[in-house]
């Protein structure tokens, strides 16, 4: 059974007469996620961000910004459209719109280049794609706007794919239980005292939000054996976080990208796989985005399938 875990992503924020993003309410936000073909499952508060956990990835809102994630084919285009509608342009202060190849692209209902294309006409702003178009890659588009984020405004993606091992056999295996998953994930670890919002899949696949004051995290796992994908993203320092070498040692993935945007991160001392790709970008809207891809040096080992 396929599906498509690559995410879509999209992220803005707004200006103080605006009004506060959360204000306006769950109804307006399950008609922003439905224009994705989403809908809400399950919603997490505290006195900073609304977390809804979704059918395909997740949405938060602070009170002067959101963040929207989505996977399968969803048409995130359409959501980022929609909450446009409701906004003039002068009440966007910075916007950007995220994509990571897929798997199986063919299934998509768009590609970037239609997304961006459809965009462009309400936000003008330049597209760049980092990563080589052969192996993993991310696109990224953003509003040409000047822009000065906060200084511990930062943001990591750990992006895990061809999970393999004994971990990796349990998320695709009956019986699983959100216990299970949480304990292998060791969420006490790198998630302390976050309050947890997760979720379950049939016949599998797991999705959670976690909040603690103005942090965030978010976890989505696609395990199935031809296309595993897992997605990790925060705006915690990893510095002070053991998130990377953690999720690493539990997940055992044959390659992965790390992307972060004005974030330092760390990755293990002792490590058996190469970095494939690299760029730094800065981006003129106040963000100095990072793209690494890396490969487990047993992952060049293949074995041959019979036709």
């Amino acid at each position: 059974m396929f599906f498509e875990g690559s995410e879509k992503k999209v992220e803005m924020v707004t200006a103080p007469e605006a009004g506060s993003l959360r204000a306006l309410g769950k109804d307006f936000w399950a008609g922003v996620v439905a224009k994705a073909q989403a809908e809400i499952l399950d919603t997490i508060s505290n006195e900073h961000c609304d977390a809804y956990l979704l059918s395909e990835s997740s949405l938060f809102v602070w009170h002067d910004r959101f963040l929207m994630l989505t996977c399968g084919t969803t048409t995130l285009v359409d959501a980022t459209l929609y909450f446009l509608d409701h906004f003039p342009l002068d009440h966007i202060l910075f916007a950007s719109f995220q994509r990571k190849n897929e798997y199986q692209s063919h299934l998509q209902k768009s590609t970037f280049e239609e997304d961006i294309d459809r965009l462009s006409k309400r936000l003008e702003g330049p597209a760049f794609r980092l990563g080589h178009l052969d192996s993993h890659h991310n696109y990224v588009f953003h509003l040409d706007k000047p822009y000065q984020p906060e200084a511990d405004d930062n943001t990591s993606e750990l992006l895990m794919y061809h999970i393999k091992g004994e971990n990796a056999e349990y998320l695709r295996a009956e019986g699983q239980t959100v216990e299970g998953i949480r304990k292998l994930l060791r969420l006490d670890d790198i998630l302390p005292d976050f309050e947890i919002s997760d979720w379950l899949f049939e016949p599998f696949g797991y999705s959670l939000n976690a909040i603690k004051g103005d942090r965030y995290a978010t976890f989505h796992i696609t395990p199935q054996e031809d296309s595993s994908y897992v997605s990790f993203e925060t705006n915690m320092d990893l510095q002070k976080n053991p998130v990377v070498p953690v999720l690493l040692e539990a997940l055992n993935p044959g390659c992965w990208d790390l992307i972060g945007f004005n974030a330092n991160q760390v990755l293990p001392e002792q490590h058996d796989y190469l970095c494939m790709s690299r760029c730094d970008l800065p981006l003129n809207c106040g963000y100095d985005m990072r793209f690494r891809h890396y490969q487990h040096s047993g992952h060049a080992t293949v074995k041959a399938e019979k036709l």
